[in-house]
C-alpha cells in the first residue's frame, strides 16, 4: 500500500513557519535539555511528512517543540500521529466468511507495511468479537479441494520447505524482534506460500499445506504485534483463525485465540482477553496436547491477573501447571516447541507482578531469567524487566535498576516496540527516585539505546 502524506503535520509546520532542518534542530535541542540523545535529521522530518510512522517518545518531543513555537498546546494526534488521549473508533473484526475471502484478505494484508506504529488503543466491538469466535466454534470445516486441475502440483517437500522457513523466521523473531524479519516474511508468504494454496495436491498434502500456511500467517501477525502495528496484527490473527477452520485444526485455532487474548491484555482490555483465552480452552478441549492446554490456561491467568482477580488467576495458574506436568505425554507440533519450563515461568511471573504478589513475582521472574535459553533474546529481556519491576515492588531499588540495565544491554538489538514499552514503563515506575545516581545512569543508558535505534531507522 502506498503511504499518504501526513497533511496534519505539514499544516502545523506551515503554521509554525518551521523548516525540516529547523524542526529537527529544535527537537534535538529539546531532547538534549531532558538528557536524551535524539538522532533526528531533516531527512527524518521529511519521511514523517511523507507518512512514515514515528516512535511515541519522538512524537511527544515534536509536539512539545511545536507547542512552544505556536504558543498553544499541540498533541501527537494533532500532528497526524497516534493520540492516546482520544478514543479510537471500533475496528471491524474482519473474519472472512469463505475460503476465497480469507485468501484474498491475506494477500491484501501481505502487501501492507508494519513500520507505522499505531496507537496502543484498538477497540473491537464485543458483538463482532463474539460473532467471529462463535463462527470458529460452530461452523463446519471447509475441507480440502483435492486433486483439482492446476498448473502446479504440490508435494510434502513443498510443505517441509514452508515449515523450515517458518522455523527460521521464528528464531529471528525471538532473537532480533518482530521488526527484523517481518518485511521479508510477508514477501515470502505472498509470493511463495499463498500461490501454492491454489495449486493441485492430495488431501493429505493439502491439509499439511494449509497448516503450514497458517503457521506463517500467525507469525506475520506476531511480528506486526511486536513492532506495534496492532490493527494489522489483529487482522492477520482473525484471518489466520479463519484459515485454521478450513482443515478444522482446533489446536492451532485455539493458539490464535490465545494470541488475540495476549494482544487484548497488552492493550489494556482484560475482559476481552479473558473471553478469548476461555474460548481457546473450550474450543480445544479433547483436541489439543497438554502443553498446548497449559499455554491457553496461562493466557487466561495473565488476563485475570491484569483484571485483579486473584482467586481466578490462582486457579488458572494451577490449571496451567497441572497440564504442563503432562507436557511430555503427547507429541507436540513443531510450532509449540518454544513453550518450555522457562516460557511458563515467564507467563507466571507476569501474573504475580500484576497481582502485586512481590515475593512470588521475584521468585518466579528470577527462575524464568535463570532458565531462559539466551537465544530467546526478547523473552529473556521481558523476564529481566519483570524481575526488575518485581524487585522494585519489593523495595529493592538498586537491584531493580541493575536488573533493568542488564535487560537493556541484552536487548539493544531488538526491533521490538513491546520491549521498549517494558523499559519505558519501568522508567515511569522509578521516576519517583529520579535523582538517585543509579536511576540517572539508567535513564542515560536508555536514552543512548533509543538514539541508536533512531539512527538505524534513518
Amino acid at each position: 500500500m502506498s503511504r499518504e502524506p501526513n497533511t496534519q503535520l505539514i499544516a502545523v509546520m506551515d503554521e509554525a513557519k518551521v523548516s525540516n532542518k529547523g524542526l529537527a534542530k529544535r527537537m534535538k535541542d529539546a531532547a538534549a535539555q531532558r538528557g536524551i540523545r535524539l538522532g533526528t535529521t531533516h531527512i527524518a522530518v521529511q519521511r514523517w511528512r511523507d507518512g512514515v510512522g514515528i516512535k511515541p517518545e519522538t512524537a511527544a518531543i515534536m509536539a512539545d517543540v511545536l507547542s512552544a513555537k505556536l504558543g498553544r498546546r499541540v498533541a501527537p494526534g494533532d500532528l497526524g500521529f497516534f493520540d492516546h488521549t482520544r478514543p479510537t473508533a471500533h475496528e471491524p473484526i474482519g473474519y472472512p466468511r469463505t475460503v476465497p475471502d480469507v485468501l484474498a484478505a491475506l494477500d491484501g494484508l501481505a502487501q501492507e507495511h508494519a513500520d507505522t506504529p499505531a496507537s496502543d488503543r484498538l477497540i473491537i466491538a464485543e458483538a463482532d468479537l463474539s460473532s467471529a469466535v462463535l463462527s470458529w466454534m460452530i461452523d463446519r470445516p471447509d475441507g480440502i479441494q483435492a486433486d483439482r486441475p492446476a498448473h502446479q502440483r504440490v508435494g510434502m517437500r513443498d510443505v517441509r520447505a514452508i515449515r523450515d522457513a517458518a522455523s527460521m523466521f521464528m528464531q529471528l523473531d525471538f532473537k532480533y524482534g518482530g521488526g527484523h524479519g517481518h518485511k521479508a516474511l510477508r514477501h515470502y508468504f505472498r509470493h511463495e506460500v499463498l500461490p501454492l494454496l491454489s495449486a493441485s495436491y492430495s488431501e493429505k498434502v493439502g491439509t499439511a499445506l494449509y497448516g503450514a500456511a497458517a503457521e506463517v500467517s500467525q507469525l506475520l501477525a506476531w511480528t506486526a504485534y511486536d513492532v506495534g502495528s496492532h490493527r494489522l496484527a489483529h487482522r492477520y490473527l482473525t484471518s489466520t483463525l479463519r484459515l485454521s477452520k478450513v482443515i478444522d485444526d482446533r489446536m492451532f485455532g485455539a493458539r490464535v485465540l490465545g494470541n488475540l487474548s495476549h494482544q487484548a491484555n497488552y492493550l489494556g482490555e482484560p475482559t476481552q482477553a479473558i473471553q478469548l483465552a476461555r474460548a481457546a480452552i473450550e474450543g480445544a478441549k479433547g483436541r489439543a496436547t497438554p502443553r498446548a492446554m497449559a499455554n491457553y490456561w496461562a493466557m487466561e491467568a495473565r488476563a485475570l491477573s491484569n483484571a485483579g482477580d486473584r482467586a481466578g488467576a490462582a486457579e488458572a495458574m494451577n490449571q496451567a501447571e497441572r497440564h504442563f506436568v503432562r507436557a511430555d505425554s503427547a507429541d507436540d507440533p513443531a510450532w509449540l516447541s518454544y513453550f518450555d519450563d522457562a516460557e511458563l515461568l515467564g507467563e507466571l511471573c507476569h501474573c504475580f507482578r500484576d497481582l502485586k504478589m512481590c515475593r512470588e513475582a521475584v521468585e518466579h521472574a528470577q527462575r524464568a531469567v535463570d532458565s531462559t535459553d539466551p537465544q530467546y533474546v526478547r523473552t529473556l529481556g521481558f523476564c529481566r524487566m519483570v524481575l526488575a519491576q518485581s524487585q522494585l515492588l519489593n523495595g529493592e531499588l538498586e537491584a531493580a535498576v541493575s536488573t533493568a540495565s542488564l535487560a537493556v544491554n541484552g536487548g539493544d538489538t531488538l526491533q521490538s516496540a513491546r520491549f521498549q514499552r517494558y523499559v519505558t514503563d519501568f522508567q515511569a515506575e522509578v521516576s519517583a527516585h529520579a535523582a538517585h545516581p543509579a536511576v540517572v545512569a539508567f535513564n542515560e543508558q536508555v536514552s543512548e539505546a533509543l538514539a541508536r535505534l533512531d539512527d538505524e531507522d534513518e
